[in-house]
């Protein structure tokens, strides 16, 4: 009797350390961003935020212009930076990259890339990530990019598949995933113990479709991108165990009741609602790994067919019914939902509809806000001016501006991002 009493408390002082165990390795780290129902926690403390999407960061060439950057991020409120975490070239444009200084992290010149880590390549993305840390910034990072802008996944489709193919098979294609794959344990490895990762994101903006068409295996009720989102987030998460992960997609819905408008006289199905894009927000933002909802706005494009004079049509209404559709999604799914981009081009737009969709997404609680995106005055190098890639470019001390940038001198548009944080931040602990 006695050894067996001896038996049961070994038994009850192993399951106790093992529990214990269990929930040592649950806790996030310090420094750590974790999640808590539809709220970020760090270090035991709510956590809500306004942020800012700079792709063009880790392209800059001069600290200084980069100190400066983060130094106005910081003064702004800014608490997360969204940048790439991928910047890819042709083996035919590497001479030019090294002559011109473009910062790049893979070169392309058979069915395999060639990693960078060298002072042009990956010890700039080190750089940002390291400064951002000391301006109390913390970082999201993207793998590949849905389009073909530096170096996105339809570099992985034109060197392993080969001409000819559809943007799809990025998800199909095994030697494709494999070779993805191998990028994403380069990254996650390379920064997984650094709290100023904020969380991974699997791709921008997946769609079926890209610069290249889609093909048969991507339509809707396939379900292929719910279930790439769903193998690479169970990957990253075997890398890495405490950074949140993240799709990186638009918010776009597959519901089973049509959404339409009316188009001269036809009937039209919302590409937004229909399936066609490939996401399903709800189903995409319920799986396991997937640890907060990211969505994207911007009706101004998406409808210009509707957005003219004499429609009844509003871009501002349009994006109101928008961030509320995806406040209901994450609260159902229990998860912090981030309203991740969202531009209109002009001044008077942006002015106008930023102060009713900024309050919309704060008054639904939405943990955080990234508008596209932040735009910075007072560049050095080069004079402050010099041509980055594509038309990507500094332009009298400007960073690069796409028609969505903000810059501090545009007072109300500033403002209603520096009002925000101040929202987020009596929010946070």
């Amino acid at each position: 009797m006695l050894f067996l009493s001896f038996l049961a408390a070994c038994f009850l002082s192993q399951a106790i350390w093992v529990t214990a165990s269990a929930v040592e390795a649950a806790r996030p780290p310090k420094g750590f961003v974790s999640t808590k129902g539809s709220s970020f926690v760090l270090d035991g403390k709510p956590f809500a935020f306004v942020g800012a999407n700079s792709y063009w960061l880790p392209l800059l060439l001069e600290q200084s212009d980069i100190e400066a950057t983060f130094k106005e991020m910081q003064g702004a409120g800014i608490k997360v930076l969204r940048t790439w975490g991928f910047n890819a070239i042709n083996g035919s444009e590497l001479a030019w990259a090294k002559e011109t200084g473009l910062t790049y992290y893979q070169v392309w010149n058979s069915t395999e890339w060639v990693l960078n880590d060298g002072p042009q390549g990956l010890k700039r993305l080190d750089n940002i990530i390291d400064t951002a840390g000391r301006y109390g910034i913390k970082v999201i990072l993207a793998f590949t990019n849905n389009w073909v802008g530096y170096g996105g996944s339809e570099l992985y489709v034109n060197w392993i598949a080969g001409a000819g193919n559809t943007h799809d098979v990025f998800y199909t294609n095994r030697k494709i995933v494999s070779s993805y794959q191998r990028y994403v344990r380069t990254i996650v490895n390379r920064y997984k113990h650094s709290p100023n990762i904020f969380a991974w994101e699997l791709i921008n903006e997946a769609r079926c479709s890209g610069d290249l068409p889609s093909g048969s295996s991507c339509v809707p009720g396939s379900g292929l991108l719910h279930s790439w989102y769903e193998e690479q987030s169970n990957l990253v998460r075997s890398l890495d165990p405490h950074h949140l992960i993240t799709t990186g997609g638009e918010g776009h819905f597959y519901w089973k009741e049509p959404v339409g408008y009316w188009l001269n006289g036809t009937w039209v199905s919302d590409y937004n609602y229909n399936g066609v894009a490939g996401e399903d927000f709800d189903a995409d933002l319920a799986l396991k790994n997937i640890d907060f909802g990211t969505y994207h706005l911007y009706p101004q494009y998406w409808y210009s067919e509707l957005d003219t004079p004499g429609s009844n049509f509003t871009i501002k209404a349009w994006g109101l019914q928008w961030i509320e559709e995806h406040a209901r999604a994450a609260k159902k799914a229990n998860k912090p939902v981030v309203l991740e981009e969202f531009g209109t081009s002009g001044l008077d737009n942006k002015t106008d509809i930023y102060p009713e969709w900024v309050d919309r997404a704060l008054s639904t609680k939405h943990a955080g806000i990234l508008p596209w995106q932040f735009g910075m005055n007072g560049l050095k190098e080069s004079g402050g001016n010099r041509l980055i890639k594509y038309a990507d470019a500094l332009i009298d001390g400007a960073s690069p501006n796409d028609g969505h940038a903000y810059y501090k001198n545009q007072t109300a548009v500033w403002s209603v991002f520096t009002n925000a944080a101040r929202v987020q931040r009596s929010r946070s602990g």
